[in-house]
């Protein structure tokens, strides 16, 4: 592979892995919001609390919202995912 393929392999790697992580973090505020335990009622901007949502801690357990949590939790094994297959090529390669 030439050094500029690789460039742009990895360019376009981050920028799938940017918007999947992008998803997962919109998914974990919808979440927060349907969680009475989680929601933001301080009216000022916070991070999103995904540790909460992928451990499931005062998460509301109704079907939607669980479901939403699987989801968001799918998100974020395929950014694991292809950590793993990224550091897999650079190793394959002798990078």
């Amino acid at each position: 592979m030439t050094g500029e393929a690789f460039y742009l392999l990895c360019g376009f790697w981050a920028l799938v892995m940017l918007a999947i992580f992008i998803q997962a973090i919109r998914l974990s505020y919808r979440i927060e919001a349907r969680s009475p335990d989680l929601a933001n009622r301080s009216g000022f901007p916070r991070n999103a609390m995904m540790f909460h949502t992928v451990t499931n801690t005062n998460v509301a357990r109704d079907q939607e919202t669980q479901a939403m949590r699987r989801r968001m939790n799918r998100l974020l094994l395929t950014v694991l995912a292809g950590f793993v297959l990224m550091w897999a090529l650079l190793v394959w390669s002798g990078g």
